[in-house]
């Protein structure tokens, strides 16, 4: 399989998966995309149905992989995907659960890994894909991150111990929870260092994209990507859209729909991906906070970004993003894969004027029929209120982000056709918010008791790409 980026206007290049691997964004700042979505069979579905039965979702993680994957050998493959998915690291054998909470309504349960998150379904992944690559290249990797909550835990937990990987995380002062902030701060070790940088997380993601920007830096530096704009991140989360389908349905044609509440677009950009390859999804609801970016571009055709000031910290924070770095690949595909007209709206409009406008574009006309989107926000008020019904109705606790997708899910709700939502993370992570809502203080697994008592270890960092890049240099030239 090869691969392009969304800005590349000359064809020149197809670099191959490992090409990509250690890179993220492509030299000329787009994002990697497939030359083509492989597409799926009835047979595809029926089979992989079958390995799920028998394999787990290891084996299914393999069979889905391996279809974006053609130059790593194929037992190689299959023995990461057994190493990243297992019931040591994972405390659910079935690695992502799924449960009905009513008639219709589906929870598909991302948060049963080290760090309680669903970024954990991919950063394991990529924690074996990255050491097996450096291996065979003799390399070492510097990855450069930015998080509103937790990606960087996720990161960081997988990569931890790793030969030849060193992790830097930039997060927004103050913008994370207690429990997100001890996740990441508690961690003890030279190959780990976490950035607290005066702003919101957008400015961090700026920050990320300015020093890979930089190609000699990058290079000398050799600065790697696990947030999102790294394709294999997203190759990994498609597993989980095809995992979650096998197990809500019996027939292999069936339709379901699935809720995704997000702010960077890449989760449920996979969701998009899986849609795109065949698999039977009817629409995609895209639920966001308050800071609904992307629920204005799916109404009106108009995608506005949001200045540090006009980005709200809400209580569901890893939400609290007005550029959504994932979605110049949805654009891509949107307007026909034209490299020309992506590079004019991202490096042209966007940061000349604030915004593009794509409403008037017979593009935009037919967006929810071709690609299944629809989209809501929900509100302070609005999680609140359904964390606590779900409580009290049926002592089912949930987390503030997740409980944004069941908010919006419910509005889009449609009879015979199975809504999954996706999870987010464990309650623990958002205790103020479940308070809350529900007056105790939600469980917590044995292996996160006491870690805000921990001693902390992150280095405060002005919003400045020089001083960023010389906290780099300091730390790999020691």
């Amino acid at each position: 399989m090869q691969y392009l980026s969304t800005r590349d206007t000359t064809g020149a290049e197809h670099p191959r998966f490992t090409d990509i691997l250690l890179a993220g964004l492509a030299p000329d700042g787009g994002l990697y995309l497939p030359q083509s979505y492989p597409r799926l069979t009835p047979a595809h579905l029926a089979e992989w149905r079958q390995v799920l039965r028998d394999e787990g979702y290891a084996g299914l993680a393999y069979a889905v992989i391996s279809l974006f994957v053609d130059d790593i050998p194929a037992d190689d493959l299959r023995n990461i995907c057994e190493r990243a998915y297992n019931s040591e690291t994972f405390s659910d054998a079935a690695i992502v659960p799924v449960s009905e909470l009513k008639d219709g309504l589906w929870i598909c349960h991302l948060s049963q890994g080290p760090t309680a998150a669903f970024k954990d379904l991919a950063m394991q992944l990529l924690g074996e894909l990255f050491e097996y690559q450096l291996h065979r290249v003799d390399a070492q990797l510097n990855i450069l991150g930015a998080t509103s909550g937790d990606t960087g835990s996720a990161a960081e937990h997988a990569m931890l111990g790793r030969d030849g990987i060193r992790v830097f995380m930039l997060t927004p002062a103050g913008r994370m929870t207690p429990f997100q902030q001890a996740q990441m701060f508690s961690l003890d070790d030279p190959s780990i260092i976490n950035i607290a940088v005066e702003g919101v997380f957008d400015d961090c993601q700026d920050l990320v994209k300015a020093a890979a920007a930089d190609a000699d830096f990058k290079n000398r530096y050799r600065l790697g990507a696990v947030n999102s704009i790294n394709w294999a991140r997203l190759m990994a989360q498609i597993v989980y859209y095809v995992a979650s389908w096998l197990r809500v349905t019996t027939a292999d044609d069936q339709q379901v729909s699935f809720t995704v509440p997000t702010g960077n677009f890449g989760n449920i950009c996979a969701g998009h991906i899986a849609r795109q390859m065949g698999l039977p999804i009817k629409h995609l609801v895209l639920a966001t906070n308050e800071n609904n970016v992307l629920d204005e571009f799916f109404r009106t055709g108009i995608y506005r970004v949001r200045s540090a000031s006009e980005t709200l910290a809400t209580s569901s924070p890893s939400m609290d993003i007005s550029k959504a770095s994932n979605f110049e690949r949805f654009i891509f595909d949107l307007l026909g894969r034209d490299a020309a007209r992506v590079r004019e709206l991202f490096c042209e409009q966007l940061p000349k004027q604030g915004f593009f406008d794509l409403s008037d574009t017979p593009e935009f006309a037919e967006l929810s029929q071709r690609y299944g989107f629809v989209s809501g926000t929900s509100t302070h008020a609005d999680r609140v209120a359904t964390i606590r019904r779900l409580w009290t109705e049926q002592q089912v606790l949930i987390d503030p982000h997740t409980a944004d997708g069941v908010t919006v899910a419910e509005e889009f709700a449609e009879d015979g056709v199975a809504m999954i939502v996706t999870e987010t993370a464990l309650p623990v992570k958002f205790s103020e918010t479940i308070v809350e809502a529900v007056g105790i203080e939600p469980e917590r697994p044995q292996r996160f008791v006491g870690i805000e008592d921990l001693p902390r270890h992150v280095v405060d960092l002005p919003n400045d790409v020089d001083a960023l890049k010389a906290l780099i240099a300091q730390r790999v030239d020691a």
